[in-house]
């Protein structure tokens, strides 16, 4: 007797412990290394050898009014499933409660976005502008999220959710851990992009030079930051408890807005556009991201490498797929995702594709938009619809303009979920502040005898060579890509 009860307790004790040592954790990664995991292995099977004897739990060493077993271990389970729910949802009302962050149907000052259900169910896009983005007056953080399979949706809100946060996190570490920067107030501390490398510049290096590199090292930084969250934000998903992801997920076009860089990640099939003036006034389009299509020849090639297949079928032969290699299915029709881990050992990943772009004064407004607008309307036709819709209006009204056309130009098919964000690129005082920049610079070419580095980065800051920076100085749009 005495002994079944030391053995009972201790059961309870280590059941215990189990509970508290292996609760998930909804928003952190866990590594569990091979030693711990057989441990625990071993420890889990001596308590269902335990059970299924029947050595610990006997007649005289049991409490009468105890619960059964079964019974006990659903309802800590479902306690533990209520605990995480209660923790997402109280991490999504702070989110929802920051300055400058705005997900639903609205506008600011700098931006305007809207969101409209297609015909084929639950509205599985999402979006988000953040300004004040890293608590920095002028980052701003873009993106819009189309999320695809049974639980699209779900995907699509915790990647606009927890994406920012981890490439916040990522720009501190960075900042913090290889430049040697710590500022308490902000995860980007006090490292400005007028400011970057210029201790490091020498004397003999043109104004132009100088700006070319604080561009290139700013870019590199940004983007070794994308990366590094895109692949922590996609881990977390493989490992989240509530959220199904191994046949949903969804695309992410995000960008970072700081001074006068825009830094774009990009994974899928949703795009960014640049409203500009070309040499003769005329507004134009210019296309920043690239539709990562399963039949672009590097995502194809990396595809049929892993083993998947790229195919498209008879009732819509231009529409290519990717399949998994001995069934057809799921047809995924992109190459890049987050989630879709039935497709992730056969080609498809979620490694952005980063690109950057320095802004001038003929740059009025980038449009990011998920493919329900892109189906129906060209890039020119989304920059006209914007350049004539007043800015608080501008999102809804070139959603309205495609949900019309998506009824006149495929009548027989179902609408699909819409979702935009445009962000204006100028205000008034953007464009004074612009001019005073021209004036300036051409004050500081006119001094030729600076003789310091202090001098040299100050008059660059103060110039603003940002309006003038030629643009072949810089990547073409698409050329900065990481792949596999």
């Amino acid at each position: 007797m005495e002994e079944q009860a030391v053995n009972r307790s201790l059961l309870l004790k280590e059941k215990e412990e189990s509970v508290i040592t292996n609760r998930p954790e909804t928003d952190s990664v866990v590594e569990v290394r091979g030693s711990d995991c057989s441990v625990g292995l071993e420890c889990l099977l001596n308590v269902v050898r335990a059970l299924g004897m029947g050595s610990c739990l006997s007649g005289d060493g049991t409490d009468a009014n105890a619960p059964p077993y079964g019974a006990e271990t659903a309802s800590s389970d479902g306690a533990r499933l209520r605990r995480r729910l209660m923790k997402s949802s109280s991490m999504e009302l702070r989110l929802h409660g920051v300055p400058g962050r705005m997900f639903l149907n609205g506008s600011s000052e700098v931006a305007s976005l809207f969101s409209k259900q297609g015909k084929k169910g639950i509205n599985q896009d999402a979006m988000l502008v953040w300004e004040n983005f890293c608590s920095k007056q002028d980052i701003i953080f873009c993106g819009v999220f189309d999320g695809h399979g049974p639980y699209g949706h779900r995907v699509a809100k915790r990647v606009r959710d927890s994406f920012p946060l981890k490439l916040s996190a990522q720009l501190e570490w960075h900042y913090k851990n290889e430049n040697g920067v710590s500022d308490t107030g902000s995860p980007l501390g006090t490292y400005k992009f007028e400011e970057i490398g210029f201790k490091k510049i020498d004397r003999k290096t043109s104004a132009p030079d100088q700006v070319h590199n604080v561009f290139e090292r700013t870019f590199k930084t940004l983007k070794e930051s994308f990366l590094k969250a895109a692949k922590v934000m996609d881990k977390e998903l493989k490992l989240h408890p509530d959220i199904d992801c191994f046949c949903s997920g969804t695309t992410a076009v995000t960008l970072i807005k700081h001074g006068q860089v825009i830094v774009i990640g990009n994974v899928g099939d949703s795009r960014a556009i640049l409203g500009t003036r070309d040499h003769n006034g005329s507004l134009t389009a210019v296309q920043l991201t690239i539709d990562l299509k399963p039949n672009l020849p590097k995502e194809a090639e990396r595809i049929n490498l892993c083993k998947g297949r790229v195919f498209a079928l008879q009732n819509e032969p231009d529409v290519a797929r990717v399949w998994l290699p001995h069934a057809n299915s799921p047809g995924l029709a992109m190459a890049r995702a987050f989630g879709d881990f039935c497709l992730k050992d056969f080609g498809l990943i979620s490694v952005p594709d980063i690109s950057y772009h320095r802004i001038t004064e003929k740059d009025e407004f980038i449009v990011l938009a998920t493919d329900g607008i892109w189906d129906v309307l060209s890039n020119q036709e989304v920059v006209d619809i914007v350049a004539a819709s007043p800015r608080s209006s501008a999102a809804r009204t070139l959603v309205e303009v495609a949900v019309r056309t998506w009824r006149t130009k495929y009548p027989t098919a179902k609408v699909d979920d819409c979702a935009v964000v445009c962000l204006f690129l100028h205000s008034d005082s953007d464009k004074s502040a612009y001019s005073l920049a021209e004036e300036s610079l051409q004050a500081s070419v006119d001094k030729s005898n600076i003789t310091t580095t202090e001098a040299a980065a100050d008059s660059v800051v103060n110039c603003s060579r940002l309006a003038r920076t030629a643009p072949e100085s810089a990547p073409l749009l698409g050329e900065e890509t990481v792949g596999v």
